[in-house]
């Protein structure tokens, strides 16, 4: 048999599809709708840079924290700390949303959604493509994607943050319904950042024996049933921080005001 290489027709483009489609079923509506609801998305993350009414005591919009700049109101700031010192000129937002922003580009789910509903490539299996070449994620820019570990990181960072601020509401008004909205939305976000597929295999992926590290072949168990839920998770929680961070701006806007707001 002979051997593929990397310089061979096989690897430099896609099997062909003479037809336009091989399907019967309503294929493209999976790409539609991915393409719409991470627009809408996208559009709503893009206005929140912008946007300044982000914290009103004691709700913080999940996209502005932390909020690490000197233009921050002192409450606002993490631990009161302003790291990003005299940076006042640029948006709190813009500081930090390309972390949890990264990590949802680079997520494996999202790169499969977004592969179909934005570059068609391929838009459904069993429907011809536009590209004939194919690289894959070998060069650049979608190389880029095997960073994902490290988004990883620091998704993990700003999930701990979000449950902290979450916390902080808790006890400043327990009764609060912007205070359930943030507890929701931290354990959603928590929960999609723990069913990475970089966190199963950081969990134990690399072991070769489990009956060797019995904590970490349960946690293993734990992350697997969770990644199950992966796609779900993603989706959900994409609502759910776009849902909470809208609700705290109409908060801080005087939009939505009511006695237990």
């Amino acid at each position: 048999m002979t051997q593929t290489t990397a310089e061979s027709p096989a690897r430099r483009q896609r099997a062909q599809i003479k037809e336009r489609t091989l399907r019967t079923d309503p294929w493209w509506r999976y790409p539609l709708v991915t393409f719409i609801i991470f627009t809408v998305f996208v559009v709503y993350a893009t206005w929140t840079i912008f946007d300044a009414s982000y914290f009103v005591s004691p709700y913080h919009a999940p996209f502005t924290s932390p909020c690490l700049a000197t233009s921050c109101p002192e409450e606002a700031r993490l631990f009161g700390l302003a790291p990003f010192g005299d940076w006042y000129a640029l948006p709190p937002a813009l500081l930090i949303l390309g972390f949890p922003g990264g990590f949802r580009l680079t997520c494996y789910y999202y790169r499969k959604a977004y592969y179909r509903g934005f570059w068609l490539s391929p838009p459904a299996c069993g429907v011809a493509e536009p590209h004939k070449k194919y690289t894959g994620e070998s060069r650049f820019p979608l190389i880029l994607q095997n960073i994902h570990r490290y988004f990883f990181y620091a998704a993990i960072v700003i999930g701990l943050i979000l449950a902290y601020d979450a916390v902080k509401a808790l006890i400043a008004k327990p009764t609060g319904l912007g205070t359930w909205i943030l507890i929701v939305n931290a354990i959603l976000i928590n929960l999609y950042t723990l069913s990475c597929h970089s966190c199963r295999h950081i969990t134990a992926g690399r072991l070769n024996h489990f009956s060797k590290h019995p904590i970490r072949y349960r946690a293993w168990g734990i992350v697997s049933k969770l990644n199950a839920k992966h796609q779900e998770l993603a989706l959900i929680s994409m609502f759910s921080i776009m849902g909470a961070d809208l609700y705290v701006r109409l908060v801080a806007k005087n939009i939505i005001a009511f006695p237990f707001v």
